[in-house]
């Protein structure tokens, strides 16, 4: 597989955009910084759609040469890759309730099966809620292979077009529909954790990576043309974002996630283009970030609460001080995750799938994927 300098960068710049909505927690930056942690929940929209390409470009393409699909190399693949680390945190937060960053938590059985975030009781239950997005992933890596294999088979772009525009048109009425019946239930278990509402991002970036793998010259096209695709890309997430200032309205809800994940496919279509100065910069820092986001995204409540914690016990410590403290604090506890325990499991998934007379990927990947 070929390295993307400009996925690292997004993909770096998604988990810091993550971990600033999230600082909410421990008291956020202050006011003068809330245009930027306000809107950091879309960086979990910027994963779907990394993920929807990246995955759907590692799966598409075999298909796409004839090849046959290989569904247990897939599985053990993203078995190695996503759970040996969320276990690990997983124990963290069970067998030690005071590193918790909210007292309450979903049944055990609901992490193991991947069904907290249809499940969540959120008023209640605060701690390790951030595991929602996992669970659309996990549930995109089981049915998405098979999808993908049944529309490769029928060889029909009717057919392809008219499931897209059954998923996007589905969801965007099945959240209009979810807003109007939701009485006092929390938003976020109504419209925002569920995986049948979340699918906008995922099912954008599977379509940049169908156009890559069936449509080459549409691609090219769309590459050499990157500068206009990230400028539109970025009026058209700027426009979700403004419809997103009432997060939880019905606009919001019907249109406003289908607006943000296509205007980041724009993006994420330009970072992977040399002719886009987003697709070449190699950005310091950024490639490591990458790297690591997924440890940082699963531990870093954890470590906000660790500090928090110790930093009550010592009050003179604040503003500019306190932030770097939680920074350093954060970076290190995700790269510890990340090198103890995510790595070694990364390299014998290598060892495991590593054939001599393999056919060489030309799938993009960035270093978290």
């Amino acid at each position: 597989m070929h390295r993307l300098p400009g996925l690292d960068l997004l993909r770096a710049i998604a988990i810091v955009w993550v971990m600033l909505f999230h600082s909410y927690i421990v008291g956020g930056l202050g006011d003068s910084w809330s245009w930027l942690e306000n809107n950091g929940w879309a960086g979990v929209d910027l994963f779907f759609v990394l993920s929807g390409y990246l995955i759907g470009s590692q799966w598409l393409k075999p298909l796409a040469d004839g090849r046959p699909p290989a569904f247990g190399r897939f599985y053990l693949r993203r078995a190695l890759r996503t759970m040996p680390a969320f276990f690990a945190v997983l124990a963290v937060y069970f067998a030690f309730p005071s590193t918790r960053e909210a007292p309450g938590i979903q049944p055990l059985w609901q992490f193991l099966s991947y069904t907290v975030n249809v499940l969540i009781d959120y008023r209640h239950n605060q701690a390790f809620s951030h595991v929602w997005s996992l669970c659309v992933e996990e549930h995109f890596y089981l049915l998405f292979p098979l999808l993908a294999w049944w529309v490769a088979r029928r060889g029909s772009l009717r057919a392809f077009v008219a499931l897209c525009l059954l998923l996007l048109a589905g969801g965007m009425a099945l959240r209009g529909w979810l807003w109007l019946h939701m009485g006092e239930r929390p938003f976020v278990e109504v419209i925002y954790y569920p995986t049948w509402n979340r699918l906008d991002g995922l099912l954008a970036g599977v379509v940049l990576a169908t156009m890559q793998a069936y449509r080459p010259a549409l691609w090219a096209a769309l590459q050499d043309r990157a500068n206009t695709a990230l400028l539109a890309g970025l009026a058209l997430s700027g426009i979700a974002l403004a419809i997103f200032q009432d997060r939880a309205g019905m606009l919001a809800s019907v249109l406003g996630y289908p607006l943000l994940s296509w205007g980041l496919a724009l993006i994420v279509a330009a970072a992977t283009s040399p002719a886009c100065w987003l697709g070449r910069q190699r950005v310091p820092g950024a490639g490591w970030l990458a790297l690591v986001s997924y440890s940082l995204y699963l531990d870093h409540k954890l470590v906000f609460h660790a500090v928090q914690t110790w930093l009550a016990a010592h009050p003179s410590i604040q503003g500019v001080s306190a932030f770097a403290l939680y920074a350093a604090c954060t970076l290190a506890g995700g790269a510890l995750l990340h090198y103890a325990l995510e790595a070694p499991f990364l390299r014998l998934r290598d060892r495991l799938q590593r054939r001599p007379a393999a056919r060489p990927a030309l799938a993009p990947t960035s270093a978290g994927a």
